[in-house]
């Protein structure tokens, strides 16, 4: 029931909800799920270790917004008197309501700096640990990973948690305090109004009907129309700026794509397929901008003219008094500038809309990202996992998502073996084999033992360099320790890596100088660095000649005489460098040789 609802919710179009059936329902899920998904997001820092700092710095900020409303209301007061000085021709007041309105205005400026300064200071605190919880959510238990594997690999995941969350915390706190504000305001300035408006009678046949504060229904009246009518003309922004995030990530995502693989796409002279393809993505973000532009467009012609027409009510309800002769200017400024606060304060929504739409769409991003990580952490392996000193497995499955068996009822134990060789056709599951040893292939079941964690180490067939100095990625994933250059030049030496000796503290983007038999080498030296238990090997020297190949291999073996390897490869010669060999087959069949 649950889906059904957020189907309807997400997937209808707006013209297809209100035909709907439960329309009224859908739009109060609709609300219900913004709100809930506000309480989840915010909720965290506000309960957290943290919370006293942030509570105290939303205390001032509200402090001092409260005083800002009262130098607002004295304002006002200076208003009525400063208006009648002028009508009376009272020179000698002049000055004085001058130097009055400086000292307030100073006052307002100081408190209004200071207010915004501690709300940013409040912005950088609370995103700050929310963009550590969800980088470590992100991170934890390999979720990142997880993501392809649950079918859920979300759109640009680094978006939202280096925009999505500044937008998040910088829109709810300005949304949030400005509401505040007005409120405030709000009761303030009604109260003036009303002192301000009188009584009004209105003849209806032989009756009278008397209507105290009039002003105030007035500006009443006139908000609640208002802000039904700007919902009614804006509420597609929402979707519309969700939609504008995904598809501006979408077409950046595809130009760092480029710049990651200019050399493949350089040789295959890709040019041309790739610029169709930035022009399809940036054709998404036009199209959809186009239509933010529309009903902004729309959107923003309602509320200027809303703005502007309220200008003009309140002169003209006091207008008869004015001719009558019963007030004076300072009245009439009075006047206007309280109906002007509260209809400032009733019109908050009306005001804000393309904000909130903003926040509800930057909401729903980051609701899906708390909702798809929870789905991939949620996908449980089968498999048990047992601590021991050697590799061993007892009857481990291994299939696709699926369902697809690729590996049925395998025992091996490496106890008294020192290489094992996976060997088998493309596709019958031979590095799928390796990432279930790693524990991070969750379509698995069976009994497998391996070393402490600290014991073993995978090499995957196209290695990974951290941005930095050469030394932190070939440290990686160890601390780099500047007291051992002297060995670690060795190991370069060792693995054929002499030319990067006196580049250790040279910080690049090492993946894209090094070549791929380059990076092959790199990560044999981190065995040596590491120096594990185990070692596997996914096609960790695909692109090393055969010559290279042996002698990587032989310097393993000389140097971590006690070292185990079990390596994944397609070529023969790798048979010279090991003792067994497992041998994969379609329908999940394998058999294990001495070589």
């Amino acid at each position: 029931m649950r889906y059904t609802i957020r189907y309807i919710i997400f997937t209808m179009n707006i013209s297809d909800v209100l035909h709907y059936k439960g329309v009224e329902r859908v739009l109060s899920y609709r609300i219900m799920y913004y709100l809930r998904g506000f309480k989840i997001l915010a909720k965290g820092y506000w309960t957290s270790e943290k919370k006293w700092q942030g509570i105290g710095i939303l205390s001032v900020v509200i402090v001092l917004n409260l005083l800002s409303v009262f130098l607002t209301v004295l304002i006002n007061d200076w208003y009525k008197e400063f208006w009648d000085v002028l009508q009376s021709y009272q020179f000698d007041q002049f000055w004085y309501l001058v130097g009055k309105f400086s000292l307030i205005a100073l006052i307002y400026i100081s408190i209004g700096v200071y207010s915004v300064y501690l709300q940013q200071m409040l912005q950088i605190k609370w995103r700050e640990w929310m963009t550590d919880r969800y980088l470590v959510q992100w991170l934890k238990n390999r979720a990142y990973y997880r993501l392809k594997l649950a079918g859920n690999d979300m759109d640009n995941p680094d978006q939202r948690i280096s925009e999505d969350i500044n937008q998040f915390v910088s829109l709810t706190l300005s949304l949030s305090i400005g509401m505040l504000r007005q409120l405030i305001s709000l009761v303030a300035f009604v109260v003036i109004l009303w002192n301000l408006s009188g009584i009004l009678t209105v003849p209806i046949g032989s009756y009278e009907f008397t209507i105290y504060g009039y002003m105030v229904w007035v500006s009443l009246i006139y908000s609640i129309a208002g802000t039904y009518l700007t919902h009614k003309v804006g509420k597609l922004l929402i979707n519309l700026n969700f939609e504008q995030q995904k598809y501006e990530a979408d077409f950046r995502f595809s130009m760092m794509r480029v710049r990651e693989n200019a050399e493949s796409i350089a040789f295959y002279r890709g040019e041309k397929p790739e610029f169709m393809g930035f022009g399809q993505r940036f054709k998404s973000v036009i199209k959809n901008f186009r239509d933010i532009m529309t009903r902004t467009k729309i959107l923003n012609a309602f509320t200027v003219g809303y703005g502007q027409l309220a200008i003009i009510i309140p002169i003209f309800m006091a207008a008869p008094r004015w001719f009558a002769m019963e007030v004076q200017v300072g009245w009439i400024m009075q006047l206007l500038n309280a109906f002007g606060k509260v209809q400032e304060a009733m019109s908050y929504l009306v005001d804000s809309y393309a904000n909130i739409a903003q926040w509800c769409s930057v909401i729903r991003r980051l609701e899906g990202f708390d909702r798809h990580i929870g789905e991939a952490v949620a996908l449980k392996s089968e498999v048990d996992f047992i601590c021991a000193d050697d590799v061993k497995l007892d009857d481990v499955d291994v299939y696709l998502p699926n369902g697809d068996t690729l590996v049925k009822s395998c025992s091996l134990d490496m106890q008294d073996k020192h290489s094992l060789l996976i060997m088998g056709q493309s596709g019958v599951g031979k590095s799928t084999m390796l990432r279930t040893l790693a524990g991070i292939w969750p379509y698995a079941k069976g009994k497998i033992t391996l070393p402490n964690e600290n014991k073993f180490l995978f090499l995957p067939q196209k290695p990974y360099l951290p941005l930095g100095s050469l030394r932190r990625a070939i440290y990686y994933p160890l601390v780099e320790d500047k007291t051992q250059d002297d060995k670690l030049k060795e190991i370069l030496i060792m693995c054929q890596l002499g030319k990067l000796v006196n580049k250790l503290d040279e910080v690049d983007d090492w993946s894209r100088i090094l070549s791929l038999g380059e990076q092959q080498r790199l990560a044999f030296a981190r065995v040596l660095l590491y120096k594990p238990q185990y070692v596997f090997l996914d096609e960790a020297t695909s692109a090393t000649d055969e010559a290279l190949e042996q002698y990587l291999y032989s310097m393993l073996i000389k140097e971590l005489p006690k070292l185990k390897i079990i390596s994944i490869g397609h070529r023969a010669s790798l048979m010279e460098n090991h003792e067994y060999k497992l041998t994969l087959y379609n329908e999940g069949k394998w058999s294990l040789e001495k070589l």
